[in-house]
C-alpha cells in the first residue's frame, strides 16, 4: 500500500507576501480602469474603426425629419411638440436625469420618480444610468484630461462629435461601476435601462397613429433636435462664452440664452461651482423654470429633501465643485 505524505504547510510569510502584493495591486488596477475610462472619451477615438453608427444613423434621421418638419406643418403638431419638448427637456433631462438622478438634489416620491425617468427616457439623450454616468465624470474631470465634452478638445467636440464615438460594453461597464455604484442595482433604473431604445420605438408609432407624419416629424424629429441642441449648447457654448458668479477650476460660464434654451440650465458657472443645489439661478435675473418645477414637487409632496439653498445670499459664498464620487454613492438613491 502506497504511503501519502501530507504536503508541507505553506510559510505563512509567504501568503502574506501575496496578499500585500494583491493589496498593493488594486490602487494600479483602479488607476488603469480610470485611465481606460478617460481614454474611452479621448478625440482621439473619433475615426472610421470607432465610429457608433446606431448614434450617427439616428441623427442624421432625427436632423432630416426636422429639414422636411415644416412642409407636413399643423398647430397640433407645434402643440404637441412644445408640450413633449417641455416635458423631455426640463421635467426629464434638467429635473430628473440632472438634478434629481445625478446631483441627488432632493428626493422624489415613486410616482414622480418614475415619470420623471420615463420623460428623460423620451428626450432620446440615453438610458438613465449612461446619463448620469457620463456628467458624473463630466463633473469629476471637468474642461481636464477625461472630460467627455470639453471645449478644450474643439467647440464642435464638446457640442456634438463627442457622442459619436462608440464605447463597447467592457467600457461603459467600468464607467458605470466607477461613477455610479449607487444606482447600478436600482430596479426602475434597470428597466429604462432595459427598455430605453424601446420607448423611442412607443412614441413615435402612438404620434404617427394619432396625427400621421406631421404629428411624427413635429412630436418627434423637431422636439427632439431643438433638445439636442439646447442640451448640447450647455456642454459647449457654457464653457467657452458668458459671465462667472464663482471662480471655478473649469471654463463653465453663465448664459443667458442657453438658459432660455435649456430650462434654467444655462447658468453653468453657478451649478459647476455649487452642484449640489437644486437651484441652477443664484442671482434674482437667473431664472430657472426647471427649479420652479421642483417647487410645484414640494408642495403636491412629490419631492422632498430638496436643496433649495442660495449660494448667492450667503455670507461668503464658496465654490463647492464637483462631489466625490463616493460621497453621492453614500446617499440613497431612492425617494
Amino acid at each position: 500500500m502506497a504511503t501519502v505524505l501530507d504536503p508541507k504547510p505553506r510559510r505563512p510569510k509567504s501568503r502574506r507576501r501575496h496578499a500585500s502584493h494583491v493589496v498593493a495591486s488594486q490602487p494600479a488596477r483602479a488607476a488603469a480602469s480610470l485611465n481606460e475610462i478617460y481614454a474611452s472619451f479621448s478625440p482621439d477615438r473619433l475615426n472610421w474603426k470607432h465610429v457608433d453608427w446606431v448614434v450617427a444613423t439616428w441623427m442624421l434621421a432625427m436632423h432630416a425629419g426636422c429639414l422636411v418638419a415644416p412642409f407636413f406643418f399643423s398647430w397640433s403638431a407645434l402643440g404637441v411638440c412644445l408640450v413633449l419638448h417641455w416635458l423631455t427637456g426640463s421635467i426629464g433631462i434638467c429635473l430628473g436625469y440632472h438634478r434629481f438622478l445625478s446631483h441627488k438634489s432632493m428626493k422624489l416620491a415613486w410616482p414622480a420618480r418614475f415619470f420623471t425617468l420615463l420623460c428623460g427616457s423620451l428626450s432620446g439623450e440615453g438610458s438613465p444610468m449612461c446619463w448620469a454616468a457620463t456628467h458624473r465624470l463630466h463633473h469629476q474631470r471637468s474642461d481636464q484630461e477625461g472630460d467627455p465634452h470639453s471645449p478644450n478638445d474643439g467647440a464642435w467636440w464638446s457640442h456634438l462629435w463627442w457622442m459619436f464615438v462608440n464605447r463597447g460594453p467592457f467600457e461603459r461597464a467600468a464607467l458605470y461601476r466607477r461613477f455610479i455604484p449607487d444606482l447600478m442595482h436600482d430596479r426602475m433604473l434597470q428597466f429604462f435601462e432595459k427598455t430605453y431604445f424601446w420607448w423611442q420605438v412607443a412614441v413615435g408609432g402612438i404620434l404617427f397613429a394619432i396625427g400621421g407624419w406631421s404629428m411624427l416629424l413635429w412630436g418627434l424629429c423637431v422636439r427632439m433636435v431643438f433638445m439636442y441642441h439646447s442640451t448640447w449648447f450647455v456642454n459647449s457654448a457654457t464653457h467657452i462664452w458668458g459671465y462667472r458668479n464663482y471662480e471655478t477650476r473649469d471654463r463653465s460660464r453663465n448664459l443667458w440664452w442657453v438658459a432660455v434654451l435649456s430650462y434654467g440650465e444655462g447658468w453653468h458657472n453657478n451649478h459647476h461651482a455649487h452642484p449640489h443645489t437644486a437651484r441652477a439661478g443664484h442671482r434674482w435675473w437667473e431664472f430657472d423654470p426647471t427649479f420652479w418645477a421642483i417647487r410645484t414637487l414640494q408642495i403636491l409632496r412629490l419631492a422632498s429633501h430638496v436643496d433649495d439653498r442660495n449660494p448667492a445670499c450667503e455670507a461668503t459664498p464658496i465654490a463647492e465643485e464637483a462631489a466625490p464620487v463616493a460621497a453621492l454613492a453614500a446617499e440613497p438613491s431612492a425617494a
